[in-house]
């Protein structure tokens, strides 16, 4: 008998074998339309959400079985991209939009630009944003309001730390700090620590199923950070982090995210309370090794190659990789 979406990914995590393989997948905004005008030319007519609401229907047309939330850093968009163009986000990071092209159409993203700490006499009177806003929390309400008995529910607070703080800062300049000035990234780290816990304790508070957390701290073949880097400015964050989440709630499950090779910290992930890794990257670590390193103790999740495969091959290749 067919497991249900939310039995499926919690049979996963607790390392047994479900029916299938749980899935879920975030789009980029040009594949997102590429596959909605793959179904609307199948028929399917897209009903236009809510003001606030999060869109679920291509996650339903494509029979995934996890619902996210992004709150964050990472929730900044802005609806008309156009290349060249220049903007403030809320956090007043200055960004300027990026055109790209592919086989298969073109794109754009971010390039940040701008960073309101890059001069640090302006640390002591930065404000950052509003974490208990109302409205930040109307599109978790309606998932969980609806689809709570059925879908895995996540709350989305990854760029946790490390990420956001860079982009305050600057990815140079935090690096010099690191060596040259530690209590710098002592006080931007906490700062947006506490940002992103305060949405994530509202979001356990609210009855999400798992949390997902995490910064890139992992390069091709090596950490960016060092292992004692990251154990002196990342671990007891990381602990008090995870600690105070599941205080709120024992039975929330955490993801943390870190793309590239991040071996040496592996086994101490697990030890401040992570339940599942992502991405594990095959070109920058071999699933076989992380499963090996975690045992039973982590749940895996990811495996696929997004540098070469998914990108590049051809479905029967993506096909082969999978199975």
């Amino acid at each position: 008998m067919p497991l249900s979406h939310r039995e499926r990914v919690l049979t996963a995590i607790n390392n047994e074998l479900p029916d299938r393989c749980p899935m879920q997948i975030c789009y980029t905004p040009e594949f997102n339309k590429r596959l909605r005008s793959y179904y609307e030319v199948r028929g399917h007519k897209f009903i236009p959400e809510p003001a606030g609401e999060i869109n679920t229907e291509l996650e339903f047309l494509s029979d995934q079985d996890m619902l996210l939330a992004w709150i964050g850093w990472t929730d900044e968009t802005k609806a008309d991209y156009v290349p060249g163009q220049e903007f403030y986000d809320k956090w007043g990071v200055l960004r300027r939009v990026v055109g790209y092209s592919t086989p298969f159409g073109h794109g754009t993203y971010n390039e940040l630009i701008g960073h309101p700490l890059a001069d640090i006499s302006r640390l002591s009177s930065y404000k950052m944003p509003d974490p208990h806003l109302p409205e930040l929390y109307t599109g978790v309400d309606g998932l969980l309001k609806r689809y709570k008995d059925e879908y895995w529910i996540v709350g989305v607070a990854v760029t946790t730390m490390y990420e956001t703080a860079w982009a305050l800062r600057g990815f140079e300049q935090m690096f010099i700090d690191f060596v040259e000035n530690p209590e710098i990234v002592e006080t931007i780290f906490d700062l947006t620590m506490s940002y992103h816990l305060t949405i994530a304790k509202n979001l356990v508070n609210k009855g999400v199923d798992m949390i997902w957390i995490g910064d890139d701290v992992g390069g091709q073949n090596r950490m960016l950070i060092s292992p004692q880097a990251w154990r002196k400015f990342f671990k007891t964050r990381m602990a008090f982090f995870i600690s105070s989440l599941k205080e709120i709630n024992p039975s929330v499950k955490i993801a943390y995210h870190s793309d590239g090779f991040i071996i040496p910290i592996i086994n101490e992930l697990i030890e401040i309370g992570i339940d599942i890794l992502n991405p594990i990257q095959p070109a920058s670590m071999n699933p076989v090794e992380v499963k090996k390193i975690a045992g039973e103790k982590l749940c895996l999740w990811g495996t696929i190659d997004e540098q070469h495969t998914l990108p590049f091959s051809d479905p029967q290749s993506v096909r082969n990789e999978i199975a």
